[in-house]
């Protein structure tokens, strides 16, 4: 019985996969993928590319419901699932590079979840890489009702007195930009997957105008709106698109709806500050359950609470097969593209400059609130040079 057990031990250890560890032994992965409630994490499991669950990690300060880090033998791919909303977000990312089991240098972050949709801009069960996330719940907030009648919503930027106008209170994570020649990159990846839909959804989409609405599901670029507040109607979407607009000067399209992204992005860029992380390495991508607003036969709380617009699965499905291209993508292009990075174009960060670098942001209030708020003394993101008086 010992020799047998001898033998099963020295069998295993010949025959398993060596894991990607850095110089300090820590566990190194290429990518991590980071989902934020339980179905978006298990429709990564049980898959024929790679098993996730061949390494079960505990990580203190990850949510109670989701206490591990999952990766595979090798280490090269990684998974959580933070937890819904920006808080549980912002905990669980910070608790990653935080953590002393993981070397996440190179690594590359997954951002895969599901999400509302603006009708004028695309349709349910799409699929959407994101440039900007904006975090539009950051606002005055009054019930429409005890408004003068010019306001268009309830909502209006801090500091202001107008819901079109650029807010004078910044508190720094109303806007997040992101590496614009690595979403050109993976995108491209994600467009050659054969996207999920059901017959209710295609029948769905038809009760809307918009050809954007009524078009089948695509991959396509536009950007993600942030708040805790699961909204729905065509005031609150038009106000927050408006919104995005506005924070972006006129350069992000708002299509997504996300209840973490302005969280997770800023615990990375905090990362990133303590050189744990690399901010360049940051892709964002949310597929489309169901839209933000209803079709002219419909009512707004109809639309939120039981209208059956046949999405949600293929929506869930599409985070697998849309995201599986792009970690293929990214471990088949390892050595000749990815592991030295893709080196930014644009503008990378959050509103206050807090990464440095000579390229200015295309967004926020202008160059002298920029500069005061620019930090110090802090590596700059590849490419990005750096800081400049």
């Amino acid at each position: 019985m010992l020799f047998l057990t001898v033998a099963l031990v020295a069998f295993l250890s010949v025959n398993a996969a060596p894991l990607a560890v850095s110089r300090l032994g820590r566990i190194a992965p290429k990518i991590f993928i980071i989902a934020m409630f339980a179905p978006e994490g298990e429709v990564w499991y049980n898959i024929p590319e790679f098993n996730l669950l061949a390494r079960n990690v505990t990580v203190p300060g990850f949510s109670p419901l989701f206490p591990d880090a999952h990766c595979t033998s090798t280490g090269d791919i990684c998974q959580l699932v933070t937890g819904t909303a920006e808080i549980n977000a912002a905990t669980t990312i910070s608790a990653l590079w935080l953590s002393d089991k993981f070397d996440l240098t190179l690594t590359y972050f997954f951002i895969t979840g599901i999400a509302g949709v603006n009708p004028n801009v695309a349709t349910i069960s799409g699929v959407s890489f994101a440039r900007y996330a904006v975090q539009v719940g950051l606002q005055y907030e009054v019930d429409p009702r005890e408004l003068p009648a010019n306001f268009s919503s309830g909502y209006f930027p801090l500091g202001t007195s107008a819901s079109d106008a650029y807010p004078v209170n910044i508190y720094g994570t109303e806007v997040f930009e992101l590496n614009d020649a690595l979403r050109k990159e993976v995108i491209q990846y994600a467009k050659t997957a054969t996207l999920n839909d059901s017959d209710t959804a295609v029948a769905y989409r038809a009760n809307y105008p918009q050809e954007a609405a009524r078009s089948p599901p695509s991959v396509i670029e536009c950007d993600v709106a942030t708040a805790d507040v699961w909204f729905s109607g065509k005031i609150l979407s038009d106000a927050f698109s408006n919104t995005t607009r506005t924070w972006t000067n006129g350069t992000g399209t708002y299509c997504a709806t996300a209840q973490e992204d302005n969280a997770t992005l800023e615990a990375l860029v905090r990362g990133a500050i303590a050189s744990k992380v690399d901010y360049g390495r940051v892709i964002l991508m949310r597929t489309f359950s169901d839209f933000d607003q209803p079709h002219a036969a419909d009512q707004t709380f109809f639309n939120l609470r039981y209208a059956d617009q046949g999405a949600l699965l293929p929506s869930i499905t599409n985070i697998y097969l849309a995201g599986i291209k792009v970690v293929q993508g990214i471990l088949t292009r390892w050595d000749s593209k990815f592991k030295v990075g893709i080196k930014p174009t644009n503008y990378i960060g959050d509103m206050f400059g807090s990464l440095g670098g000579n390229i200015k942001p295309d967004f926020g209030p202008g160059e002298a609130v920029f500069t005061g708020f620019r930090r110090r003394n802090i590596p700059s993101p590849p490419g990005q040079g750096v800081p400049t008086a």
